[in-house]
């Protein structure tokens, strides 16, 4: 069995999603511009915490009724380490949007909408490599080389880089975007274009927005890699991307007044990299297994969450769009 999702799988799960994305709008509508607390934040994550372990219980269920229990306890156990491996590196996501709503001082009511669109974007992007990446993988078996490289150049990078200040001021997009854009330097509420005397100008907040959706697609490049070296099911891959990816807007918020605790994170984010890359250039020798691959991972990010805060100092947490 090559994949445990069928045509209908796919389209049904991608009409809940829908379903979950147009709540999510209405609710955004409803609330309109506001400052999204800690707890509500923490309340949302929470949820979509719930709502992937619901839909990995539905999944063993489902297959636990259809084939053997061995398979649907080893399908759910790769959709589980999928799920944590693609939420930890999505964290990186969320330090690059702190770093760019800081930068342009983006009022904190103003900052879901643009995450909002954010979120749509690193799900459609996403969906489009996992495609490209899994008929590549079928044709071609040496493309796990490649990804096994790509990551540990990745992981290798950002150990190098980790406790060093991103300088926006050099982003080739910015630029970029600053030559060929008319921008104001105000916010404008919501709105990511203006007219002055008949000319239409790009707000910070459209300019932010262009950087979040540049930055969903790198970090995209790099983490679906990942999750192929636990599982090449491609139905497993983009299920547990995809729910890693909803609730990222509530995450950001979560984490938004408190990032500097977790300086060390991204090191550990970092050998996470490492660790999945070796895994995957040591396929055709030793393959570990899933469990034992996600208590590895699990443990890395347990030991650099506590590590930050047994050695961050206070007074030092950062705070966005006050």
């Amino acid at each position: 069995m090559e994949s445990a999702g069928t045509p209908l799988l796919y389209v049904s799960f991608t009409l809940v999603v829908a379903a979950l994305l147009a709540v999510d709008f209405l609710v955004l509508k409803a609330e309109g511009a506001h400052r999204v607390s800690v707890k509500e934040a923490a309340v949302w994550t929470l949820v979509w915490v719930l709502v992937s372990l619901a839909f990995c219980g539905w999944f063993w269920w489902y297959l636990d009724g259809r084939f053997p229990r061995e398979l649907a306890n080893r399908k759910a156990l790769e959709y589980l380490s999928g799920y944590l491996i693609e939420k930890a590196l999505a964290t990186d996501n969320v330090f690059m949007w702190i770093t760019f709503f800081q930068f342009f001082a983006v009022p904190a009511a103003y900052q879901k909408r643009v995450l909002m669109y954010g979120v749509l974007g690193a799900i459609v992007m996403r969906a489009v490599l996992i495609f490209v990446g899994a008929v590549l993988l079928a044709r071609f078996h040496w493309v796990l080389y490649v990804f096994g490289f790509i990551l540990l150049l990745t992981g290798g990078k950002m150990l190098v880089f980790a406790g060093k200040e991103v300088a926006l001021d050099a982003n080739p997009v910015l630029r970029w975007l600053r030559r060929h854009l008319r921008m104001t330097d105000e916010h404008h509420g919501e709105k990511f274009f203006v007219v002055k005397q008949g000319l239409r100008y790009a707000t910070p907040l459209f300019v932010v927005l262009v950087l979040v959706e540049v930055t969903d697609l790198i970090f995209a490049v790099d983490s679906i890699p990942a999750i192929f070296a636990v599982t090449d099911d491609p139905f497993i891959v983009f299920t547990s991307n995809i729910f890693a990816i909803l609730g990222l807007r509530a995450m950001y918020f979560l984490l938004a007044d408190m990032a500097a605790r977790f300086h060390l994170l991204k090191y550990g984010l970092a050998v996470i990299l490492i660790f999945i890359g070796v895994k995957m250039l040591l396929l055709d020798l030793y393959k570990i297994p899933v469990g034992i691959a996600l208590g590895v991972v699990g443990l890395i990010l347990v030991a650099s969450v506590v590590a930050s805060l047994l050695t961050s100092r206070p007074g030092r947490e950062g705070h966005v769009g006050h």
